[in-house]
């Protein structure tokens, strides 16, 4: 099958690229580099820098002609989303209609959306948390990926459009970007290894569900040849705590840092885990890498990246 992926340069959609060539899937490229990096790039995917709402769009569409659409590319900072929510809003919500409305032109078979457990659940009172507890995001990137599901709701019932929202938890992995608005087990890891100081927002006691990247592309492989529609959690189940995430990877890069402890993340939520009972019951798909097997796998990508010697004093091989 020949699949657009967007934002393919990016740490999730890399991954995924991986993932559909390993399967025997033709992969297109779409990714404007502003977050993506080209060294992410595997070598047999076509690749178009461009950006979603470029008027470019249809043509590339007409000329490549794809069976099916990934759709990852997307403004992904809940703190930018809050200072600029109409830029939040014009990647999220309009260029991911641009992309659907291009999609249903071209004949598109397929089309599967990178959307988000924690931001549209909040601070539920179920956890872990089903696709049908009530979505009432309180952040600007949260009710904008809300309105990209609703949109691939409203293109499936007017166009036939077959689609699939895949609802991330906490992902995480090689080539995530320890930089920004990033994720802790980037930005742990990076830190640790570089000597530099790694402190945990709060008393580190708030959760997580934390999914490796790896089977992300999984479950994007399998919705891809799923015929299902709707809106999948794609998580572990099970909450880990930010202290023990820092102690495991503090093990694991062979840091002797100390554990630190800063002021709470105004408005941070305490809970955050997601129940994929349903993309396991529907499209066979569940987690099959610890949380320690994981950890040990970024880890090694971030001690390689930065060229921590693996022999060095104090740390593990």
């Amino acid at each position: 099958m020949k699949v657009l992926l967007t934002g393919g340069a990016g740490f999730i959609g890399s991954h995924i690229a991986d993932r559909l060539l390993s399967a025997g899937h033709e992969v297109v490229i779409l990714d404007d580099l502003i977050t993506g990096h080209v060294e992410h790039l595997p070598p047999r995917a076509r690749f178009y820098q461009m950006d979603l709402q470029s008027p470019w769009l249809e043509e590339l569409l007409k000329i490549e002609q794809p069976q099916a659409v990934i759709h990852q590319a997307a403004q992904a900072s809940v703190r930018r989303s809050v200072d600029d929510p109409v830029f939040d809003a014009g990647v999220n919500v309009l260029g991911t209609v641009a992309l659907l409305q291009a999609s249903v032109r071209h004949d598109v078979r397929r089309f599967l959306f990178a959307s988000t457990g924690g931001a549209l659940y909040g601070d539920a009172e179920v956890t872990p948390t089903p696709e049908d507890y009530p979505t009432l995001p309180v952040s600007p990137y949260g009710a904008s990926k809300l309105a990209a599901e609703v949109y691939l709701r409203t293109f499936h019932a007017v166009h036939g459009l077959s689609y699939a929202a895949l609802r991330y938890a906490n992902v995480y992995g090689p080539r995530q970007d320890p930089h920004g608005e990033a994720g802790v087990v980037a930005i742990f890891s990076r830190r640790l290894l570089s000597g530099e100081s790694a402190r945990i927002n709060g008393d580190g006691k708030q959760t997580r569900d934390f999914v490796y990247v790896g089977d992300v592309a999984e479950a994007n492989v399998r919705a891809l040849e799923s015929d299902a529609i709707g809106s999948f959690n794609v998580g572990t189940g099970i909450e880990t705590d930010i202290n023990a995430v820092f102690q495991l990877l503090r093990r694991l890069t062979g840091s002797s840092q100390a554990e630190m402890h800063g002021p709470p993340l105004p408005g941070e939520q305490r809970r955050s885990v997601v129940d994929a009972r349903k993309i396991e019951r529907v499209m066979g798909w569940r987690p099959t890498t610890s949380l320690e097997t994981g950890l040990t796998a970024t880890a090694r990508y971030f001690r390689e990246a930065q060229g921590v010697p693996a022999t060095a004093p104090g740390r593990p091989a």
